[in-house]
Order: C-alpha cells, then structure tokens, then sequence
C-alpha cells in the first residue's frame, strides 16, 4: 500500500484557514496506531459470508483506541507533556450568575489559564448556527440552563488538575445573585400532520403532507404552546387548510357515535441519558501566533466537526485564528447519537487555541458527561384512536405531543417531527392528524438518541392497541394484523415506503412462538407472584433524508484490497460490513479497511451549497450543472445508515472495479475476445472461495486477476460518493467507451499504478426536493413478546422468557447484527423498568448524578439463558441491507407494558415502571 494515501489532503477552507481530516491511525510512525479496523482476511472463509470480524482481535486485545487513549506523547511530533482542562457548569438556572469562588483554586490550584464569555468576545469567535446559544453564560445573565459553561479552566499539571476537580464538585463554586426565574425563550418548532386517505386504496389521497407540504402554525399568542385553531388570526393558508381536515378527525373522534370504539389517552416518557462507555473526549495542540491547530477527537460527524471548529475560529483575531486545522479522529466508544453534532468539539478547540503551545486534554467524567451530555427527549402524548367496532379497523387517530428540548435547539426539531411522522407505527389508518411542538427549558439539552423520538411516540400507541384489542375482546396479534399496513400502502404523510413490509411474517412468528401460544397456562395464579405475556410489534425508519457517503477502494498487483470509509465506528461493526459488502464484488476481504476517514477522495473535487433539507428543485437543478457539485458531501453515522448508506459508495467503487479492472483482466486470462458474446455476461460470473468462476471456464485467482489488471492498465482503484433523498443519486459516467450508469454522483479511477482520475459524470438525477415530504421512505420491522414474573411482596419484575424477531435486508455481519438486537434489548428494558432523570434542579444538570444513582439494566435485570432472537433471511439474494439499530430496542418497551398489564390488571402511563410502582399498585 502506497503511502501517498495517509498523507493529509486540504479539504475546505474557512476565513483563511484551510483545514485537513484524517484518521488518527494516519499518523505516521506511531508505535500503536493503526488503521480502525486491522487486517483482517486471515480472519474470514470467504465461502462463508459473514464469518469474523475484522475488528475482532483488536477489540478484545486492547488494540482499538480510543479517543479517550491518547496523550500528546502518544502522538509524533507533538511536545511530550499534556496539559488538563475541565468546563465549569452552572447549577443552577433561575438566579442571575455572578461569578465563581476563585480563592479556593489559591497556590499550587490555580489555573493557568480561565476562559469566559468576555474572552470569547476579545478572541472574536462565532457560534456556528447549529449551536446557536451563548457557549458560556456571561457574568450578569441568568444561565439558558442547567449545566451551561461559565468557564473553561485550564491546568499546565495533572495534579492540580485532579485536587482541583475534587475541590469543586460540592456544587458551590460557581455563585448566584437575584431570582429572575427560568430563562423564557421561543419554541424550537412545531408542525401538524394532516393525512385524509380517499375512498378506496387505490385512489388518491384527498389531503396529506407529500401533496401539500408541511405545515406549522402560527405564533399568535404568548403562552407556551401554539393555538393550533385553522381559525387563528393570521395563520398562513396552507396551515389552516390542513388544520381544517384536522379538526374534521377530530370532531369525528369526539361525536357520539356507538359504532365507533374511542380512547382518550395520555402518556409521557422521561429523559435518560445515552450512557456511551466512553465519556467525551479530545485532545489539542495549537502552536500559536496563526500556527497550527492539530485535534485528536472521537465523534460521530467528522465532517460536520471540522465545519464547525473553522466556522468558530473563522473571524478570530490574532494570534488565536490559526492558519491551518488539522483534525484526526479516533474511534468512539459508545455513540447511540449522542456524539452527533455534539457541542463539545467546541470546547476543545477553545481550550487549545487558549493555552498556545501546551497539548490539552479536555475530558468528561461520568458526573461531567451525565451534566452536559445531549440526552433524550421526554415527550407528553395524548392519543385519541377511534375503531369500528363490527370490524375491528382503526378509522381515526389523533395526537398531540409536547416534547422538552431542553437548553439548545440540536436535533429537537428533527427528533419531533420524526416521532410524529412514526406516531402510527404499522397501522394503515386512513384519518391521521398529529400536532407536535418542541419546547425550550432550562433542562439539560435534548437531541439525537437511539430510537429518535419513536421509541417514545410507538411505546404509547403499542400501550393504546394493546387496551383496545381488550376492549374489542379481539386477540392482541389478530387486531394488529387486521390493520398492518400493506405493502403499498400510504403511511401518515401519504407516500409508501420502497422496501419491503413483513410485519404479516413478524405476527405470524410471534403468534407462533411458545411465549405467546403457553400465556395462559403460564398465567395460573401463583401464591408468590404474577405472572403476564405482553407483545408489540413496531416499525423504525432509517435514514435521514439527505444521507451521503464517500468510499475508496485500491486493489494491489498482489490483490490486497484496501478500503477507506467516511462513516465512523462505534460499536456498529462498519469496518467489517464494508469489508463484506466489498467482498461480494472483488472476491476476498479487504486487507486493510480503515474509517472515520475524511481525507481520501480530495480527487472528487466535490463542493456542496445549500441546505439539502429545504433547497428547491429550481436551486437543485441549478447547482447539478456543475459536475463537481453535490447537495451533501458527508453524513455523520447516525439514523441507522451505517448499513444502507455508510457502505454503499465503497460498494460501488468495488463495483468499478470489477467491471472495468478484474472482468477485462478475466476475459484476457481466459483468452475471450471482446467480440465474444461472453465478454458481456459479467453479471453471471461469481466469487467461489476466492476465486471467479464462469460455467466452462477455468477459475481465476484474485492475485492473478489484480496482476493483469495492473500490467495491463485496468482500472485498480475506484473514488465514489453518493447521495440518498429516500432515493439515490444515480449518474452516468464515460468509461471505456461506453456510458456506465451507477448509483453514484462522483466518481473518480485510477488505472494499474497510475494516480487517480476524476471522471466527470455527463448526466445526473438526484432524488427530487419533493422527497422532503415523505418523511420516511425506509423502514424495517421488529416484534417482541415478553413473559414477566412479578413478586407480589415487593414488586421485583423478573423478565422470564423473551422472544425479538426482526428483519434487515441483507446482514452484511450477522454476528454484529445479532448483538445490536441483544444490546436493543437490554437498553430498551433499562427505558421501560429502570432508567429517569428528573427535569430540572434534582436532575443532571447539578451535576450530582453518576452510576450511584442512575439505574442501567444489569446482567441480573436480563434474561441472558432465554432471550431468543430471530432475524429474517432477506426476501431476494440482492435485497438491500437495511439500518435496524434502532427497531431492534423499540418494541421491547411496550411489549413489557403490556406484559405488566397482562400480570397486574393495572395500565401504567409513564415511564419508567419501577419496582416500588408496582409494589404499590399490588398493595
């Protein structure tokens, strides 16, 4: 592998500053750094697909690092001693801030350097606008909220670093004047979803959000939440045309009408933190005087960090505006959302540019990350379903959600919208209005998490189906099968979804599977305990909307494979899908696959503009004319794409490869000239252990199929990126005389041992601007049935036997696939039975709360000996993979609610469902 590869590339440039990213493992002649994921087809039988882990060994061994791991002496050229900073947080959030009690960081504690509000005026930062919000609270003002930054506290010792943190975690340091009350700031947005279906399936809808857009209300009074009324003053037209048919639902709802089967329903969800292993961390280094800014960082969006960093130091003055950024990224223990788009990175860059020539280190503890940490939103939900009662069909449904987004907007406007445009799970209901809003508090901020507000909106529609299957007298999976969206059917913003549906398979299974089929005999009073079977069924999108990635694949003379990825690692098993999915075209895994890398597709030449959320089709089509132009050009690893979008360019630029490289090197090998009607028919050559076969032909070698390419000039390398709007960019490409169409905006190949090429695509079709509207267009399906013991005495609940079924497409690793749906499992229990945080003083933002008090679930709270878990083979050879890391843990939380209701007879309507609960409804 040539080193030219690890050299960094200068990606963008910002105010000046030209900025380069990189895998830390690019570091050079680091003693213990390598690549994300290590070598690894001694690992694979690459007859058998799936077998191994490229990441295995590492893991296990202590080999993989982490963000956490490093110290500037770890890293070459930089000085060998590391200095220490820690954020000082506010605790409170109703009083005026006045300062902080400096004497007690006197003599051998005192900092060397304190950061506040006033600094950053002096050194002229800017908030990029996704973090729009003081970064710390200036002296005289009332904190936005708690566990906002007062100060950033630099120490050039470790030791003082350490008595210092001790000194100031009794929660004093930081003093407060006058009461003025909470800060009282704008909704962070609100939106109606209106759907009416007409007369019959096959014919069009007569009002939804994919015809008419997305609607919200108008602001026209000062209380919290908005009048949602059509006949508001001043509400703009398309808002109260849909709240007009929304209103109509709602009346419907209301009437008295013994037909219709109505409940009225409220329940609410609390805050839980994502509990990543590994606390946020960073480490930088700026020489000073317009030097160079270097940052080791361990975050789920690379490319949005190093955006942001240069956005924040844009406009600095000198000597703080560095002439140069170079940011490398290690791997993150732990994500679940919270790294993405995580106003952390900020920090360290100010801790940097503050302290110049001296390594910092800014590192959370557990009490600082359950402070700081971006949480989940609580959610308050009322839900008003109606069903005919002679058929059992769900007529109507309407809901109201008011969620906390805590102190800054981050993702609480995406997080709404998705939980509302979710709020219908797998029903096919042709009357659908939900209003949602997201309201700003002094909370802990909210944003992305695993199950992105669906987890909360689909525990209480499960909770509502499973009470009106009770009320009709009809069986829980009879009841949901009678209204399971077909696979054509229209979902609530009236588009239907481009894959698969198999919830009919799911129900079947469950209904099947000895939990359900023995509830009753199970059921038998006992002297001791209650015992109840409880199930749920749910559908969870994947996919952002404006989801992209870049993959690079290089082929040795020797076929050595290597692969460099932008999507990160983090427990999601990347390196080893992309090595599989890679596999499937070049015939063995990839001897080196390396991720969280930014800096190898310089060659692409690729420039964005625009939001890719709100642009037009007039802007799009503008933009598109320019061959180097696509509407995003890095996504970070969130919304479950790993899978579908995080390996897909990769995927294609495999593709070329074998196309234009191995398949030309094949024919020659076999002596076919290209007026042979084979030389056509690579799509029925196939891999079998390693080698490419073709009925009737001798078996190909990959190292003898690389050698010819690379003697004869075949194309050995391969630069792709790629676009998903709930559809890929696909573009045509001259190439060998013919015009190679591909899933793929950007291309770039290099031809034996030559440089890479950029071969600019002659046509291209992005998905329309229009696709805004679906608001999802992937989904995949998960059910669970539960049987929980509860003792009468004391309330303990004890999961007896659970059974989780699920389908992904194609599972690129199965091995990874199954633990995400274990690791699903354990983390929706913990959301069910354990987990909380209180809103505002009591809760993390005082910075009091650490493991001590905050309830995970534990081996003991699991079934570990009876936990069955099945996953679907794909419906075709070729199905896409599908994202599932999120649906595997959503199902689990209501199939427990209902269980505890099947055992007790009492419906609980608020999470968690704690011991001491159920001791009291059982007294």
């Amino acid at each position: 592998m040539r080193p030219s590869r690890r050299e960094f590339v200068k990606w963008l440039s910002a105010g000046g500053i030209s900025v380069s990213l990189s895998h830390l493992a690019s570091a050079a002649n680091a003693p213990f750094a390598a690549h994300e994921t290590l070598p690894g087809r001694s690992n694979f039988n690459p007859a058998t697909k799936g077998a191994g882990r490229v990441d295995g060994v590492a893991k296990v061994t202590g080999a993989k690092l982490y963000a956490s791991d490093f110290r500037a002496n770890d890293l070459p050229g930089w000085p060998q001693t590391t200095s220490h900073a820690m954020l000082v947080r506010a605790n409170d959030a109703t009083h005026v801030y006045t300062g902080m009690d400096l004497a007690r960081l006197e003599g051998a504690l005192k900092p060397s350097v304190i950061v506040t509000a006033a600094d950053l005026d002096r050194i002229g930062t800017q908030v990029p606008d996704f973090y729009a919000g003081d970064l710390f609270c200036p002296l005289g003002k009332t904190p936005l909220y708690l566990g906002q930054p007062v100060a950033l506290l630099i120490f050039e010792k470790f030791d003082a670093f350490d008595q210092a943190r001790l000194v100031l975690r009794d929660g004093t340091f930081v003093q407060f004047g006058e009461e003025t009350g909470p800060v009282i700031a704008p909704d962070y947005g609100a939106f109606r979803f209106t759907r009416v279906a007409g007369p019959s399936p096959e014919k069009p809808d007569i009002y939804s959000p994919i015809q008419a857009g997305w609607v919200s209300p108008r602001k026209v009074q000062n209380a919290a939440l908005p009048v949602w009324s059509p006949l508001a003053k001043e509400m703009p037209a398309d808002y109260a045309k849909a709240a007009g048919y929304g209103e109509r639902i709602r009346a419907e709802l209301a009437a008295e009408d013994a037909s219709l089967l109505v409940l009225d329903r409220e329940f609410e969800t609390q805050s839980v933190d994502p509990m990543f292993l590994e606390p946020e961390c960073g480490l930088g280094w700026y020489a000073g005087k317009g030097g160079n800014l270097e940052l080791v960082l361990g975050v789920q969006s690379p490319y949005e960090t190093v955006e942001s960093i240069a956005h924040l130091l844009a406009k600095a003055r000198s000597p703080y505006k560095p002439a140069h950024i170079n940011a490398q990224f290690a791997h993150v223990g732990g994500g679940f959302g919270g790294r993405d788009h995580t106003p952390f990175i900020l920090y360290v860059t100010l801790a940097a540019i503050c302290f110049p020539g001296k390594p910092v280190r800014l590192a959370h503890d557990r009490y600082q990350q359950f402070q700081a940490g971006i949480k989940r939103h609580p959610i308050k939900m009322r839900s008003r379903i109606g069903i005919d009662r002679t058929t059992g069909l769900i007529k109507a449904f309407a809901a109201d959600h008011v969620l906390d987004g805590g102190g800054l907007a981050n993702f609480s406007v995406n997080v709404a919208v998705v939980a509302a445009t979710g709020a219908i799970g797998i029903y096919d209901i042709p009357k659908v209005d939900v209003t949602t809003i997201v309201l700003h508090s002094r909370g802990v901020t909210a944003g992305s998490m695993r199950g992105y507000g669906t987890l909360q909106t689909m525990t209480a529609l499960e909770a509502l189906i499973d009470e009106a299957a009770g009320e009709l007298k009809l069986d829980p999976i009879e009841f949901r099968r009678r209204n399971a969206l077909k696979q054509n059917g229209r979902t609530m913003t009236g588009n239907p979804y481009i894959v698969s549906v198999r919830t009919p398979e799911i129900l079947d299974k469950l209904e099947k599977h000895p939990i359900w089929q023995q509830r009753a005999q199970f059921k038998q009073a006992s002297t001791d305990r209650l015992v109840g079977t409880g199930v749920a069924c749910v559908t969870k999108d994947y996919g952002s909307g404006a989801d992209c990635s870049l993959g690079r694949v290089e082929l040795g003379p020797d076929g050595k494979i290597a692969i460099f990825c932008d999507h990160v690692e983090m427990g999601n098993g990347i390196g080893t899908a992309l090595a599989n999915r890679v596999a499937g075209h070049l015939g063995a895994i990839a001897d080196e696959v390396s991720v969280a890398r930014v800096d190898s597709y310089d060659v692409l030449g690729l420039v964005s503009s625009g939001d890719p959320y709100t642009m037009d089709q007039k802007t799009q089509d503008a933009a598109e004319k320019n061959p180097r132009w696509v509407p995003s050009i890095s996504s970070a690893t969130s919304a479950s794409i790993g899978a579908h979008v995080g390996t897909h360019s990769s995927s294609e630029a495999g593709r070329v490869i074998f196309r234009f490289g191995l398949w030309p090197a094949a024919l020659e090998l076999w002596r076919i000239p290209k007026t042979d009607a084979r030389a056509r028919q690579w799509a029925d050559a196939s891999w079998q252990n390693g080698q490419l076969t073709m009925p009737g032909l001798e078996p190909l070698a990959l190292p003898a199929l690389a050698a010819t390419a690379h003697a004869r000039g075949f194309v050995t390398g391969a630069v792709a990126h790629s676009f998903s709007r709930w559809a890929w960019s696909r573009a045509r490409f001259p190439l060998f005389g013919e015009q190679y169409r591909a899933d793929i905006d950007a291309l770039a190949i290099r031809r034996g041992n030559g440089k890479f090429e950029r071969i600019n695509r002659v046509s291209v079709k992005f998905p329309p601007t229009d696709n805004n509207r679906i608001g999802t267009a992937y989904t995949s399906m998960c059910g669970t049935v539960v049987r929980v013991e509860i003792e009468r005495a004391t309330g303990n609940l004890r999961i007896a036997k659970a059974y989780s079924v699920f389908e992904c497409g194609t599972a690129l690793v199965p091995e990874v696939v199954m633990g995400q749906s274990q690791g699903g499992f354990a983390m929706g229990v913990g959301y069910a039975l354990l987990e909380t945080l209180p809103p505002f003083e009591g809760g993390p933002g005082n910075g009091e709360w650490n493991l001590g008090r905050y309830l995970v679930a534990r081996g003991s709270d699991l079934p570990l000996r009876d936990l069955d878990i099945e996953m679907l083979k794909p419906q075709t050879a070729d199905e896409a993979p599908k994202g599932m890391a999120e649906v595997v843990m959503i199902p689990i939380v209501p199939a427990l609610i209902n269980g505890i209701h099947d055992a007790t007879g009492h419906r609980f309507r608020a999470l968690p469902v704690t011991a001491s609960l159920l001791k009291g409804v059982l007294a």
